[in-house]
């Protein structure tokens, strides 16, 4: 009978747990009594349990929700997160996340490093020149590989990162920038000779959902 009061006058949180002990305690007792009683044990149990399925349901869309909150959006001068943005061109400053890129310039080159240590491109290196910036208000890493180019069919390209490790300035394979800093880097990708980029997909990370900058 407790069980089921529990159950009743507070589904959530501890009445259901104290309806579940309760009414789990009320059947085995039945069951070596005999005693009566053994239909609102029972309905104790499953008021109790669904309370408790309830509370978790809601811990987890709650869990759900607030980490969907994370990303703000905020005028160009403030400190926060802004994904409102999803295209540019060379010389634009865009935003992903916690970092404005600026894509200042592209080239290509037919292998990287030096006369001792260098690397030599399966097709091209096409290197893209980006000044990366943290408008946040909490230390960022830019990660080479977390960026993408396309060409003019669509198709997508990574990024190489140990023929990035050849450049002098190595800033595009992983780099920490605190708020306010800003680096420059080099994103390189190994693609076809014959291969036109015509845009690159800049990310603050793995995870965000990228900025598009044309390289027409």
């Amino acid at each position: 009978m407790a069980s089921f009061v529990l159950g009743i006058l507070w589904i959530f949180w501890l009445g259901s747990i104290l309806a579940v002990i309760c009414g789990h305690l009320a059947v085995a007792q039945i069951k070596r009594t005999g005693a009566a009683g053994k239909g609102l044990a029972i309905a104790g149990l499953v008021l109790g349990y669904i309370g408790l399925a309830t509370a978790i349901l809601a811990g987890v869309l709650a869990v759900a929700i607030s980490g969907g909150d994370d990303t703000r959006t905020t005028s160009p001068g403030g400190g926060g997160q802004q994904d409102a943005q999803t295209s540019g061109a060379i010389g634009t400053p865009v935003r992903d996340g916690r970092f404005e890129f600026t894509v200042t310039r592209t080239s290509t080159r037919e292998q990287v490093g030096d006369q001792y240590l260098s690397k030599q491109s399966q097709g091209q290196f096409v290197l893209v020149h980006v000044t990366v910036k943290n408008v946040g208000d909490q230390a960022q890493s830019f990660s080479g590989s977390d960026q993408k180019l396309f060409d003019s069919a669509g198709n997508q390209y990574s990024a190489d990162d140990e023929a990035a490790a050849y450049l002098q300035d190595s800033t595009s394979l992983y780099e920490q920038i605190n708020p306010g800093n800003q680096v420059q880097g080099v994103v390189l990708f190994d693609v076809p000779q014959d291969t036109t980029p015509a845009s690159i997909e800049l990310h603050d990370s793995a995870f965000s959902s990228g900025v598009t900058v044309s390289l027409k």
